[in-house]
Formats: C-alpha cells, structure tokens, sequence
C-alpha cells in the first residue's frame, strides 16, 4: 500500500491531490505519531511524507532494517516543489516512485544516489497481444517513457520475449526508432523473476514466466552492461494498454 503522511493543512491538501493522483491513502496528523507510522513502515507500505526531513529520519530511525527489505520512503516539501527519495532508492523503489510523482506534480526530483551521475542506460521490454500494430504499440511506448520522465531518444533497445520475435509491429517499431529487437528465452526471462513488481500467475500459465515487458526491461537492461556483476532495476513498472503492456528498465555505465 502507498501511504501519504501530511502534518500541516497545507501538506494535506497536496497530499489529497496526489493521492488522487496515485491510488493512494492519506494519513493527516496520525495519532500516536510515531507508531502509527512506525507500524505502515514495518507493514511494508511504501511511504511520501509532507514535512520536514528531520520528522520522517527521527521517527524511522528506530525502524529502519536494511535497503534490500525496507520500503520506499519519500519526502516532500508543502508546496510540492521538491520530491527527495530518502530511503531505499533501488531495492525499495524510491527513486522509481519519486521520478513518477516529480513527473505528475511537475516538481523537481531531488536525487542523492550516486548513480544518478553515471551514465544511465535505457531500455523497454513489451508484450503484445498478436499481430498487434506499431501504431497501437508506439502509442503505449510513448505514454510509458513520458510516465518515466525521460524521452523515446533514450531508449537503447527494444525486448520481448522469444515466442515475439516474428511479431511484426514490434519489429517494425524498433526499426522505427533505428534500435535492436531483442528477444529472450524463458530462461533468460526467469533470472529476473524476483525482481518485477507486477508478477501475474495467468501469464506465468500462458508463457512460462511472470511477467513478459518487467522481465524483457530487466534483463534487456542488465545486458548493456558486461562482467558478471552487471544489474538492472525497473525504472517504470509495467503499464497496460488493451492490446499491449511496457516496461522501462535502467542500467548505469560504469
């Protein structure tokens, strides 16, 4: 669950404006403070905060775990000027879930993470119901990368998987945009498997893995990079259209 946390009537007007905007729940000024926010922490729920960082570090403090199993946790100013993912910007998804509210408020994203000096790489994995059109394709394409906040100039590689590769509107759209159409197998697909965000058991019965555009993003952007230690994250979680579904994933140069 994405809970939003106002202390102010200024934050709980934003806050009701971004919770319509993200599906999500609005906590003004919980009482008892602290476990109440204590406990949708442990709970696993992903977290925006409306005041001052200094609140949200005393109060998580006694909480906090690790970075691989602690929850996204946002700050934001009143005004919605500034979006900080503070903690668990990689595993927990905090820099992916900032960009998107940066993106919806129109605020300025502001990243400490070290990787957002190196150079990112790009990549979209898709999924398509058959003999679907480029156009139709194309359309999803774009609204994904703009949800993303980046541009169709960054994406470096089109993936699917290996049952997509004589799907021509796929094939007709990475030519398009003058980038390779890469697909991959099952097993290729499967090394990801704990990485996606959305997994659906239905296309698992379909296709054999949990999820075709996550997992195609996920390892299409894993493979930019070289050397056995080469990663990837979901930069945008799979979005839905009627005919097709897209994923956005990030790798760093290094």
């Amino acid at each position: 669950m994405l809970r939003i946390i106002s202390l102010t009537d200024a934050g709980l007007a934003l806050a009701e404006r971004l919770a319509s905007l993200l599906e999500a729940q609005v906590m003004h000024q919980p009482k008892p403070f602290s476990q109440c926010v204590q406990q949708a922490f442990n709970l696993g729920d992903q977290l925006i905060f409306i005041c001052a960082t200094g609140i949200v570090v005393r109060t998580l403090a006694p909480v906090l775990n690790s970075k691989k199993t602690d929850p996204a946790v946002l700050v934001l100013d009143e005004r919605g000027e500034f979006v900080i993912p503070l903690l668990s910007g990689h595993e927990g998804g905090a820099n992916q879930l900032a960009a998107q509210v940066a993106q919806l408020l129109d605020s300025q994203l502001v990243s400490t993470t070290a990787n957002a000096y190196q150079q990112p790489l790009y990549t979209a994995g898709m999924g398509c119901e058959r003999h679907c059109s480029k156009a139709d394709l194309l359309l999803l394409l774009e609204q994904s990368v703009a949800r993303a906040g980046i541009s169709l100039q960054h994406i470096s590689a089109l993936a699917s998987i290996d049952i997509k590769n004589d799907e021509t509107g796929l094939i007709e759209l990475a030519a398009q945009l003058k980038i390779p159409f890469l697909c991959y197998s099952v097993a290729q697909l499967q090394e990801v498997a704990a990485q996606l965000q959305t997994p659906s058991d239905y296309v698992f019965q379909t296709v054999g893995v949990y999820g075709v555009a996550e997992s195609a993003a996920l390892v299409s952007a894993r493979n930019q990079q070289s050397g056995e230690t080469a990663t990837s994250e979901l930069m945008l979680a799979k979005q839905k259209s009627k005919v097709a579904t897209c994923a956005i994933g990030r790798s760093y140069k290094l």
